[in-house]
């Protein structure tokens, strides 16, 4: 079932019956229903991110923390704090949450997140771009140039993406979370596939270092879609995470 949140800003797929208790929040260019296999047979919500599925844009380009606080005017709204469920471009949205707003979050469980700068695959762009963008920053380089540029040198979510997306793209893959990681004080389960290419396994370790509370498990033959690949994974440890917040 479908539900809408802050006057039509947000919508997400309702599981189960009892009261809500875990949220899943997809990756980019991706929408709720990646959620599904994870979040069956719980009390969830997996929402449309702004700008994806049956959620509108935003307005401008947000960063992780602006879609993280709509969220927190979602969940506001619910009777007790969540566990966050978040993959790839989720997961920025769920470590903003958690960080800005511990008190609606009893736990994460992350996957495939890209949580520190420069250590994703996809992180160094050519040189010809690099020196280009530093020729924009001082003025030497056109606004036109620097777009054929980017449509030449960038990624394929940053080619397919449309309008004010494209721009929150290019914002929050130049977001790092070291502060907001070291602020969170839930627990965390990195659930990550051991053959991830886009956001590779010492990215996982290197943040469980900056962790109050976290456990890293390894997917053995997984990549970077782990909702699709390995959900009932993802499930045990959103599952695991109810079971320490039980009464």
């Amino acid at each position: 079932m479908l539900q809408t949140f802050c006057e039509g800003r947000l919508f997400a797929e309702r599981y189960g019956t009892a009261p809500v208790e875990v949220i899943g929040l997809h990756g980019w260019a991706r929408t709720r229903a990646d959620l599904a296999g994870p979040l069956a047979g719980l009390n969830a919500l997996a929402f449309d991110l702004p700008g994806f599925g049956a959620s509108p844009d935003p307005p401008e380009a947000w960063s992780a923390e602006a879609y993280a606080a709509l969220l927190a005017e979602a969940l506001a709204g619910l009777d007790r704090p969540q566990i966050v469920l978040g993959h790839s471009f989720g997961g920025r949205v769920a470590i903003s949450l958690a960080a800005a707003r511990p008190e609606l979050v009893s736990g994460l469980v992350l996957t495939g997140v890209p949580m520190l700068r420069g250590k994703s695959a996809s992180a160094s762009p050519a040189w010809r771009f690099r020196v280009a963008r530093w020729g924009r920053r001082h003025g030497l380089v056109s606004q036109s140039r620097m777009e054929k540029l980017r449509n030449r040198y960038g990624s394929d979510d940053y080619r397919n993406a449309k309008g004010i997306m494209r721009s929150v793209l290019v914002r929050v893959v130049n977001e790092s979370y070291e502060d907001d990681l070291a602020r969170i004080t839930c627990p965390v389960e990195l659930v990550w596939g051991a053959n991830d290419t886009v956001v590779p396994i010492d990215v996982a370790r290197e943040a469980r270092a900056l962790l109050h509370d976290a456990n890293l498990e390894v997917i053995p033959d997984a990549g970077h879609m782990t909702p699709l690949s390995s959900p009932d994974l993802l499930r045990q440890s959103v599952q695991r995470l109810l079971r320490v917040g039980a009464p």
